[in-house]
């Protein structure tokens, strides 16, 4: 039989050389460790930490790409590395992966210059990857994944056939001219009770480019000269362009009962925004975080109107001031 367990693992530029997207299925009782990273980074990428260690590109139809990732073996067995590359999308603000070698318009247009090498435990080799894009390839952004894989034999005892398999994720847009804008704005803040002693922030962040966001970013707490944090953000969520996700940051820290002031900042690449507010502790029950970045469109809207208003009332008081002047 198959026994299947599958984690799926967002990472930030410290986290190198562990692997972008993980898959495993195995038995807990034997682990054949591998890992893989990004090796290239394009030069006008250097900055921004999704492309060290993820393939993040824009690309114009009929162009052609070349990137080395490099693969470990971590363990302490000689192992039998697979490549290949594989489909992937973004559903319910998630980055997924389908089980197996399933491809998509993306993965057809990989090519890994080998398909399988062999290690020594702790050695580590470059793996050299091509992206060619058709000329006649529509405009979007695709998602795929390159994937290193282990399989072992099956067990004597229990017929089980092991796979352990790590990954780097595909972010490509295609289209004519410059790259499209990635951006995003934070609609506000919420505290809720934790699953355990702490409570968590959560954060509704919209897309308001047109790339998949990756979100990352910390929480920083503040009452007189007490800080507290940073936390870091503890879920792992990808939006897609026009759609909004909740982030989340629990706060994993026993702090003293009291009124907080809370920085939130949040990260997609080397676009950030920052959005504050204050928060009561302990958070019994799901209460808002007032958030005073600044006022809202409805705000604008009443004090638009407003000023409007006196200054109507101001004008048409000066005209009558001068015509009774001229009387």
């Amino acid at each position: 039989m198959l026994l299947a367990s599958v984690a799926l693992v967002a990472l930030g530029v410290s986290a190198a050389p562990a692997a972008a997207v993980r898959e495993q299925r195995q038995e807990p009782a034997q682990d054949a460790a591998i890992s893989i990273r990004m090796l290239d980074i394009p030069a006008g990428r250097v900055q921004d930490p999704r492309a060290q260690v993820y393939i993040v590109d824009h690309l114009k139809p009929g162009a052609t790409i070349n990137r080395r990732v490099e693969v470990q073996n971590t363990s302490g067995e000689t192992q039998k590395i697979d490549f290949y590359s594989g489909a992937a999308s973004v559903e319910n603000n998630a980055f997924t992966v389908p089980e197996g070698r399933t491809g998509n318009e993306l993965s057809g247009w990989i090519r890994l210059k080998t398909s399988g090498i062999e290690l020594d435990p702790g050695e580590r080799r470059p793996v050299e990857v091509e992206i060619a894009v058709p000329r006649k390839a529509s405009k979007g952004e695709r998602y795929g994944a390159i994937w290193a894989q282990v399989t072992s034999a099956k067990e004597r005892t229990g017929n089980i056939t092991q796979i352990h398999r790590v990954g780097i994720r595909v972010y490509l847009d295609i289209g004519p001219g410059g790259e499209p804008p990635t951006d995003f704005r934070i609609d506000g803040l919420a505290a809720v009770p934790g699953p355990g002693e702490f409570p968590v922030i959560t954060a509704k962040v919209t897309n308001t480019g047109e790339r998949a966001l990756d979100m990352t970013g910390t929480l920083s707490l503040t009452r007189a000269a007490v800080q507290a944090g940073p936390f870091k953000v503890t879920n792992g969520v990808t939006i897609l362009p026009g759609q909004s996700g909740q982030v989340q940051i629990e706060v994993n820290q026993a702090l003293p009962a009291g009124t907080w002031d809370v920085h939130a900042k949040l990260a997609s690449g080397i676009v950030e925004r920052t959005a504050t507010g204050k928060i009561s502790l302990p958070v019994a029950a799901p209460m808002v975080v007032a958030n005073s970045a600044g006022p809202n469109w409805l705000v604008y809207a009443v004090g638009g109107i407003a000023l409007l208003v006196l200054v109507t009332l101001a004008g048409w008081y000066l005209v009558r001031r001068q015509r009774t002047r001229l009387a």
